[in-house]
């Protein structure tokens, strides 16, 4: 769809008018949007099931587990409410985790065999915590750190997925230390060095993230594929893959430690948001998809589109736990 996020606005603003209690519109910044509610009702943005009060209340998961909720939680086209609508209930039951186990063998990897817990804004602690092995200082789970949207822990805690969902965002983001200014931080005296694909095989004279502390290049440029890189008409990061990097970093590094199996860094999206699927093209990537090609290490990468996921809950509900949820995502997001 060439106006994905154009249509979803759309969408949601229709959606509202019939499932929203108020039509008054919230803010975002200095601004007033239709799609977006007053703050205090965040929470009708999400499925019941996962409201303060009932079966699989969220907030009191974000309050147990110290995850801090997105700023934009109150508009309806959140990625972050997206997840936790989509995935979240399912690390709740038995069931939910058998569904998911069994989509994620299908689709993901033949190794996975059972779910153990589906964790939002994930992060490990010790050692592979993020300011340790990424050196991103003063961070915590869902603000200044890399912590995947999706942590699914697999094959009684061996195996370990790893997802940044997307919903209708235009790219992975540019990355910070290219043209950033930041007052706590030193500028870039050479951006231009960020033009040279290669430029993360020499990190610590070429990147400027290593001048901030990242240890992002620390990870990849041992399993990089040269061949791949040089074929690119910059640093992947530079500007659409700079989430991408981080989580792969991340990924890589939580894989060489020992402490599982297997590790994989996915992205789940929307099929219908062909400007994410593409947004690498300026980079030299023609398709998402073939951002695993540049690197050769132990964690693997992989996509899913959250349509698969629905189907596969629609035709695999064999005890029909999940038949409200299905209606809800139906009609909230158009997944039929």
């Amino acid at each position: 769809m060439e106006d994905f996020d154009g249509w979803m606005s759309e969408f949601q603003v229709n959606w509202r008018h019939e499932h929203i209690s108020t039509q008054e519109w919230g803010w975002w910044g200095d601004k007033q949007r239709e799609w977006i509610l007053p703050l205090v009702l965040w929470e009708q943005t999400l499925w019941s099931g996962i409201q303060t009060g009932k079966r699989y209340p969220l907030a009191k998961y974000l309050s147990a587990n110290h995850v801090k909720k997105h700023e934009g939680v109150h508009n309806l086209k959140s990625s972050w409410t997206h997840c936790a609508n989509l995935y979240f209930p399912f690390g709740q039951t038995e069931n939910g985790r058998h569904l998911a186990a069994e989509f994620l063998k299908a689709n993901i990897s033949s190794n996975v065999d059972s779910v153990d817990a589906i964790e939002l804004e994930y992060a490990e602690d010790g050692e592979l915590h993020p300011s340790v092995l990424l050196g991103e200082l003063g961070g915590s789970k869902g603000a200044g750190q890399t912590s995947p949207d999706i942590g699914i822990l697999v094959n009684h805690q061996r195996g370990l997925v790893l997802a940044e969902n997307k919903l209708v965002e235009h790219s992975f983001y540019p990355c910070s230390a290219h043209w950033g200014k930041y007052a706590s931080r030193p500028k870039n005296p050479n951006p231009r060095r960020c033009d040279s694909p290669l430029a993360g095989l020499n990190a610590n004279t070429e990147c400027h993230q290593v001048a901030w502390g990242r240890k992002y290049w620390e990870h990849l440029a041992p399993v990089a594929d040269q061949d791949a890189l040089a074929k690119l008409r910059c640093c992947p990061a530079e500007r659409a893959g700079y989430q991408l990097m981080r989580q792969q970093a991340l990924a890589e590094g939580i894989a060489n430690s020992g402490k599982y199996d297997f590790v994989i860094s996915c992205v789940a999206m929307d099929s219908r948001n062909e400007t994410l699927l593409t947004c690498l093209k300026s980079t030299g990537i023609a398709d998402l998809h073939d951002w695993g090609k540049l690197f050769n290490g132990k964690a693997q990468f992989r996509v899913w589109d959250h349509q698969q996921w629905v189907t596969w809950v629609e035709e695999h509900d064999g005890e029909g736990e999940w038949g409200d949820w299905l209606e809800y995502v139906t009609s909230r997001y158009g997944y039929r």
